[in-house]
């Protein structure tokens, strides 16, 4: 944005209107960063000041979204924007601060891509140019509502299986898919003939490693994303007795490895690894994240890990992501902990969330949840699912874990189906007021100083706030993305505390270009207001609060 201008006359100025506007002067005793460890403050963990929130919006198979992939003319494209615009409504409904949305579901692309085709879930053919750039409208209007977006990518798979997808089947690929050259970089599985087959690029090739990082560096170098995001899909799971068809990649690039099963995972640790210091060598801003099966091994095969009995990512996808997390080369991991509170041996959750608690604590990761809100209400998946409680109840679990710092959830049309009322009753008890999104010291950041809320009044659809940034993005001082409002019932003063959660935070606003900044609090009531801004920078450090402004 624009960076504002306003000269340190201009500031002394602005500041003392401010006070005497406002309320006595003593009120800038309050004007001090809002995230401090000076001060223990009690707090409300019903309203926490930060904390993840986002939906996964799934686009393969048309799951979520487009949720159809035959739109090509331009008021069916329309249509097409018209239900991202509804999932970003649902989102701000639900106090998010971010959305998860998938744009490479099958090493193809909901952009213009160098490298690979456009993806079939736009228009329903493969390969085939919707006319527009999608992602390019999903991260703008993304932003547009102060949302972050992370751009979800799935590494090797290639195909779904047939009838609907391509199958094991090159030919059915777009024309123009670079598997069609390189029909070595694939493998079919389970083998082909056989039902649910499909097509996989070879995590063990090392030019197939370094395509598929390239393909999606492209993104990352031509759009304002906030992170790149992979789900649980490394080696493929295993379907019955069928083995990879992985022995001459073996042979050929063992890299000294004896042990097949340890070749494999080193071949995932060398994408996380080497697929994280691109993008921070590229933009060191932009967050990868991973949320992976929930379970990486189970205590009776190895002592680290959890008291749970089902399957190990470890084993059957070749993923090791405790190692991930110890090594830090990912900023935050959701694991999937898709399983009911109870007495359930092979995976409780309540078991699980203590132990991903214990592995992250110490590292620079931060730990989000994976919500199944697919199962709330689906008798198919059993009793406790019927519960319109059970997605809240992990929710306040969670509290008992500080290292839990967000959810996600699964996926977008099952948040909105809101089954037994339970959207509803986990959005009442845990999101009822917005939230900023954890911050992470690893990344870069600058200080910055404190907006100057130079008007406030009331009109007839609420009360609007006027406010300038100093020195914006200029000299020692940081660029501010968005802004923090808060808001008090009266004319008293502010304390340090009051910004500790975020019963007094009404909206996150995204900052717009010029010096102006503007926003109107339609849910202001009558009566006296006292309301403070702090500025966000992309990462959502924030700065010291503004002095104090009062409307009557």
């Amino acid at each position: 944005m624009k960076a504002t201008r306003l000269g340190a006359a201009g500031l002394a100025v602005a500041l003392l209107g401010a006070l005497v506007a406002g309320t006595p002067a003593s009120a800038a005793e309050s004007n001090t960063a809002t995230d401090s460890t000076a001060t223990t403050c009690v707090t409300d963990p019903a309203v926490p000041k930060r904390q993840f929130r986002a939906m996964w919006i799934a686009s393969v198979t048309n799951i979520d979204w487009p949720s159809k992939g035959s739109w090509t003319a331009p008021d069916q494209v329309a249509k097409q924007k018209a239900e991202y615009l509804a999932w970003l409504d649902l989102a701000q409904k639900l106090n998010h601060n971010a959305v998860v949305v998938q744009v490479r579901p099958t090493a193809d692309a909901f952009w213009p891509s160098e490298v690979e085709p456009w993806s079939e879930y736009l228009t329903g053919v493969r390969g085939q140019n919707p006319g527009w750039d999608p992602l390019a409208f999903l991260v703008e209007e993304s932003h547009k509502r102060n949302l972050e977006f992370h751009a979800w990518m799935n590494p090797y798979r290639v195909s779904m299986p047939a009838p609907g997808g391509a199958g094991a089947d090159i030919s059915k690929l777009a024309p123009n898919h670079p598997v069609r050259q390189h029909p070595d970089w694939v493998f079919a599985y389970p083998p082909a003939g056989v039902a649910g087959s499909r097509l996989y690029y070879n995590p063990g090739i090392p030019e197939v490693r370094e395509f598929v990082q390239t393909a999606m560096m492209d993104a990352v170098k031509k759009y304002d994303i906030d992170g790149v995001h992979f789900d649980d899909y490394f080696y493929p799971y295993p379907s019955g007795t069928y083995q990879y068809p992985d022995d001459a990649t073996f042979a050929q690039y063992n890299r000294g490895f004896t042990d097949k099963a340890d070749w494999r995972r080193d071949n995932i640790n060398l994408l996380i690894q080497e697929m994280n210091a691109k993008i921070k060598a590229e933009k060191p801003w932009v967050k990868f994240g991973v949320s992976p099966f929930g379970i990486w091994r189970n205590k009776s095969a190895d002592p680290n890990g959890s008291d749970t009995t089902g399957s190990q990512s470890y084993d059957i996808i070749s993923a090791d992501t405790r190692k991930w997390v110890k090594e830090e080369w990912i900023d935050y991991i959701v694991p999937q902990l898709y399983w009911y509170i109870g007495q359930y041996p092979a995976a409780d959750y309540a078991r699980l969330v203590p132990w991903w608690a214990e592995t992250v604590r110490g590292t620079n990761v931060q730990l989000y949840i994976g919500q199944a809100d697919y199962k709330s209400g689906d008798p198919v998946y059993g009793s406790f699912w019927m519960n319109p409680q059970e997605l809240s109840n992990h929710l306040t679990l969670n509290r008992s874990y500080p290292e839990v710092l967000g959810n996600v959830h699964f996926s977008a049309v099952q948040v909105r189906a809101n089954r037994l009322g339970a959207t509803d009753i986990y959005a009442a008890e845990h999101y009822s007021r917005p939230a900023l999104v954890p911050t992470m010291s690893q990344l870069p950041s600058k200080p910055l100083l404190m907006p100057v809320i130079t008007r406030a009044e009331r009109q007839d659809d609420g009360v609007r706030l006027s406010w300038r940034q100093p020195a914006d993005g200029k000299g020692p001082f940081g660029e501010a993305t968005s802004y923090a409002i808060y808001r008090f019932d009266g004319a008293g003063l502010a304390g340090r505390c009051d910004f500790a959660d975020a019963s007094h935070l009404v909206a996150t606003v995204r900052g717009t270009d010029g010096d102006v900044q503007s926003w109107v609090d339609t849910t202001a009531t009558a009566g006296a207001h006292t309301y403070y801004v702090t500025a966000l920078d992309r990462l959502w450090n924030e700065g010291p609060v503004s002095p104090p402004r009062f409307v009557h």
